[in-house]
């Protein structure tokens, strides 16, 4: 969970599609997304994610929900309550980004959170159908 969100993660990251190109006999140029979904291997990113998403799921009763926070009835109301924050120290903390990531998600795998085992299979499926190479681009997908 520390390491995605390190300087040093470009580089593992890196290291992380030299291994995948060695594994697959293919050469520098090659792009790398479809030998993870072929091979079923999280990015580095995919695995900060769940490993994100796992301490979220674990910890649930820690955090707030809209509904909870607020008495509004919108369509939000079940997604965890992201608080206010200027620092940007704390917006790239592990607490601030889960629930953001979290809030994220596919309905019908929030909707499994409360099953832990077919949670983390379900988000797997998901991470390994969707190679993401960074943060934006994981909070950008629709």
């Amino acid at each position: 969970m520390l390491w995605g969100n390190s300087s040093l993660s470009s580089m593992i990251f890196r290291l992380q599609k030299k291994a995948i190109r060695i594994m697959e006999g293919c050469g520098n140029r090659v792009s790398c997304r479809n030998l993870f979904k072929k091979l079923e291997i999280l990015t580095l990113m995919s695995q900060y994610i769940l490993s994100l998403l796992m301490f979220v799921v674990q910890n649930k009763k820690y955090f707030l929900t809209n509904n909870e926070s607020h008495n509004i009835d919108t369509r939000q109301r079940n997604d965890l309550h992201l608080p206010q924050a200027n620092p940007t120290i704390y917006q790239r903390g592990a607490q601030y980004l889960g629930i953001k990531i979290f809030n994220n998600l596919p309905l019908e795998i929030k909707t499994v959170a409360d099953k832990q085992k077919k949670f983390k299979r379900e988000l797997k499926k998901f991470l390994c159908n969707h190679t993401f190479y960074t943060m934006e681009e994981y909070l950008t997908h629709s």
